[in-house]
């Protein structure tokens, strides 16, 4: 098989590396790829959202599978076209890739299809979102823009007075243009977050290990969102009771519902849930692999990812019989650029990353790298991510940050307590 991959993130490079190791793959390209997926496949200096030279690039040079790692093109409707063009490709459609790109379109389908989530108002004019917050009772809340923001467009607000000026930066200042011309206010769900991944070829789900984020910026939950600093899996938090419970009310009545509208759903359903008093809940829906929780999820899949994808890609995924996991966890660490998630500065020199990749059972997947007079450099702000197994949590742990310490740049960071909440 000859393989496509699209996007240049750590997501990307640990599809590239997973792929690289199926019997069945003969070639990989990565478009447009980063300095780590230089090593394990082709790069192409084709955008990710470059829809029809993509669909050109694998018509002409006989592409078996496509695999899209970013939710932009899914959005913009990559799926559609290859598809127009018979082409074999592992992602939704931009009808089903709604429940990442619309906040509104999920926050409807979940109340339509009695799926537990947040209460929530939907809001498209400041006055009437104003009102509504002003006869709301006092409580912590969360703002969310409709369509993509890039992970920046969430608020959660611990009084109204951060509510309205949420409300006033989407609806008033359009600081996430297009994507703030709607806005969900909801009330803030408090508990455990777990990350939820399935593969889905339209009626078939099959869900992957679970996996837990680290969405703040800084040790102990600390500052602003990012896109994520690290993840871990399993996530023992998740029992198999509650696993039966997320499938059986979250996972499978929206599968269903998107089928029964119109818009069926197959490739990488990622639900971030929260886990309450009250059960689970889902917070949004994604629409592909996370990014960092992909590290360690694949690192521990044994499974042949290439038969795997190619299976979901074709409505075929009642054919696996089961998947196979490595029985040891893996940690991912991710570092980033001095400044981020705000302003960074760019083209630093990284230098270790070789003596990192050395140690065992460890691996360096790049997100934002580029290859520059011969040297890795960071482009990004989020720049590699280390992922290495252990037996316990806390060995993986220790072997992950045993990796980050043979690793610098300028500026070069990351949180010292990633998988600590297991």
């Amino acid at each position: 098989m000859k393989i496509l991959v699209v996007g240049s993130g750590g997501r990307e490079h640990v599809l590239v590396w997973k792929l690289s190791q199926s019997p069945l793959v003969a070639k990989i390209y990565c478009a447009p790829g980063n300095a780590g997926t230089a090593q394990d496949a082709e790069n192409l200096n084709i955008p990710a959202d470059d829809v029809m030279r993509l669909a050109k690039f694998a018509k002409e040079n006989g592409i078996d599978l496509t695999v899209v790692g970013p939710e932009a093109p899914l959005v913009a409707g990559i799926v559609d076209e290859f598809r127009r063009q018979k082409l074999n490709v592992f992602g939704p459609t931009a009808s089903a890739a709604r429940l990442e790109g619309s906040k509104v379109f999920t926050k409807k389908l979940l109340r339509r299809a009695n799926i537990p989530t947040a209460n929530f108002a939907v809001f498209s004019r400041m006055p009437e979102a104003m009102q509504y917050l002003e006869d709301s009772e006092e409580q912590p809340l969360v703002v969310k823009a409709d369509g993509l923001a890039a992970g920046k467009g969430v608020f959660v607000c611990a009084n109204r007075a951060e509510a309205r000026a949420a409300v006033k930066s989407v609806l008033q200042d359009r600081t996430f243009g297009e994507a703030g011309s709607q806005v969900v206010i909801e009330e803030c769900l408090v508990g455990h977050e777990a990350s939820i991944l399935a593969l889905v070829d339209g009626d078939t789900i099959v869900p992957l290990d679970v996996a837990q984020d680290h969405k703040r910026a800084y040790d102990h939950d600390l500052g602003p969102n990012t896109g994520g600093m690290g993840a871990y899996c399993p996530a023992p938090l998740v029992t198999p009771t509650i696993m039966d419970d997320i499938i059986r009310r979250i996972l499978i009545p929206t599968i269903h519902t998107m089928k029964v509208e119109g818009c069926p759903f197959s490739g990488v359903l990622y639900a971030g849930i929260m886990l309450t008093a009250n059960g689970p809940k889902v917070l949004e829906y994604n629409v592909r692999f996370g990014d960092p929780e992909a590290q360690p999820v694949l690192m521990r899949l044994r499974s042949d990812l290439a038969h795997v994808l190619l299976l979901a890609a074709t409505g075929r995924l009642t054919e696996l019989e089961s998947l196979d996991w490595d029985p040891r966890p893996a940690v991912c660490v991710v570092m980033a650029s001095e400044g981020y998630p705000g302003e960074y500065a760019k083209g630093r020199a990284i230098t270790g990353i070789q003596d990192a990749d050395a140690l065992p059972d460890t691996k360096v997947f790049h997100a934002g790298t580029a290859i520059k007079h011969e040297q890795v450099v960071n482009t990004g702000g989020r720049v590699l991510g280390i992922t290495a197994l252990g037996d316990t949590i806390a060995e993986a742990k220790q072997n992950a940050y045993a990796a980050v310490n043979k690793i610098q740049w300028q500026g070069g960071w990351c949180r010292s307590d990633i998988s600590d909440k297991a």
